[in-house]
């Protein structure tokens, strides 16, 4: 049948029992003649434990450290997994991910991987042995432990599918698949059974919890087909693939609503060329991701930039944007933590006009005003008040229909 790359998430794999079942899904698909690689994340809330424990001992803790920390998760998972699958009699063997070759950069807490190099996966499988693999972590060249961000298990189990060479790769989480929102904002969303890597990536970076962005990225780059599916039961869950001309007929896909990012404004930035260069170089230097980006130009020979910024990333870059004012000559810095973000994304909006005049309407409807706006080729994002960001998102899934008939 060939090798598959299958991922269980923190809430599938949350206690005793719920391991028990996910060995037994395992082995399942070794007895229809596959070979199975299994990437595992931490249990249930382990992650957001350690961040807290990490926090009553050091609130600004190093970042190597907390790679250190964060990784003993996945150790944890991959070893009980391990034993029930050896308990319902079957072979298996867990790994760690600098034991199975995974090599990053140097950037602790949200490192890239590099390179694979999978012999000791290969010669488990050899031996029929299934292989479980801790998800989210990896090492440097020279040997340090290294994270690769929230929702590293994805971009783990989908780069070795890369690298294996797999007919496909599972994620299983607690949802039955993708839906046109998340349905615990949006009872009414529906789930979709296909959705292109390009509205994927877009949805995953505008805040919609399904899958991590970066192993999407990788997934389109090597075309590896991708199912996101539920661990709890065997209903058909959603196929991320390449896209097609019966796809391009739906116009939006899908919304997602961001209530974890922040805006920072610089005010009165001197006017000149290279300035804006100066403050993201900064930005960048520090390894502050920066999403959407307004420059207002006044009367004066100045601007105002605002930009939006992770919650969990503002200290950080509220320390690095005012060590930079006055190189670019700002005479006031701020931020607001009471933002939302809500985006609408469709391949089909390539060849249909009047998205954003009915974005705006319906939002102009409910009095909802728009802060700030973005766009490409296949998706509109609006920046609004946080205490409305929720009843945006309703109200625009359903101006375009994409509820439950």
């Amino acid at each position: 049948m060939g090798l598959i790359v299958q991922k269980y998430g923190g809430s599938s794999v949350a206690n005793a029992e719920k391991i028990l079942r996910v060995a037994q899904r395992v082995i399942k698909t070794k007895q229809a003649g596959n070979k199975v690689v299994v990437v595992v994340s931490a249990m249930g809330d382990m992650t957001d434990d350690l961040i807290t424990l990490a926090d009553q001992i050091n609130k600004d803790p190093q970042e190597r450290e907390m790679d250190m920390l964060l990784s003993t998760g996945e150790q944890v998972s991959i070893a009980l997994l391990a034993m029930a699958v050896h308990k319902l009699g079957h072979e298996a063997v867990s790994f760690t991910g600098s034991q199975v070759g995974i090599i990053t950069d140097e950037f602790h807490s949200k490192a890239r991987i590099q390179n694979i190099s999978a012999e000791r996966i290969k010669k488990a499988l050899s031996v029929g042995k299934i292989v479980i693999v801790a998800g989210f972590q990896g090492q440097t060249p020279s040997g340090e432990i290294t994270t690769l961000g929230r929702g590293g298990s994805d971009l783990t189990a989908v780069a070795l599918a890369v690298a294996l060479k797999a007919k496909h790769c599972e994620i299983y989480t607690d949802v039955d698949g993708i839906f046109t929102a998340d349905p615990r904002v949006i009872p009414e969303a529906q789930k979709m059974d296909r959705v292109t890597y390009d509205e994927i990536l877009e949805l995953a970076s505008l805040g919609a919890k399904v899958m991590h962005s970066r192993s999407i990225e990788v997934g389109k780059k090597f075309n590896m087909p991708i199912w996101v599916c539920n661990s709890q039961n065997n209903h058909k869950g959603t196929l991320i693939t390449k896209e097609n001309k019966a796809m391009e007929e739906v116009v939006v896909s899908g919304v997602a609503l961001a209530e974890d990012e922040a805006k920072i404004t610089l005010f009165r930035v001197s006017d000149r060329p290279g300035v804006a260069a100066k403050v993201f170089q900064t930005l960048a230097d520090a390894n502050v991701n920066v999403d959407m980006i307004i420059q207002n130009k006044t009367q004066t020979n100045s601007t105002d930039i605002s930009f939006t910024v992770f919650k969990n990333e503002l200290v950080k870059a509220m320390k690095v944007v005012k060590a930079a004012m006055k190189k670019v000559g700002a005479t006031n810095v701020t931020c607001d933590e009471n933002i939302a973000k809500v985006s609408v994304v469709g391949i089909g909006m390539r060849s249909h006009s009047g998205i954003a005049s009915k974005m705006f309407s319906t939002l102009a409807k409910n009095k909802i005003n728009i802060d700030m706006i973005s766009t490409s080729e296949i998706k509109i994002s609006v920046v609004v008040a946080g205490d409305k960001g929720k009843l945006a998102a309703r109200v625009i899934h359903q101006a375009f229909g994409l509820g439950k008939k």
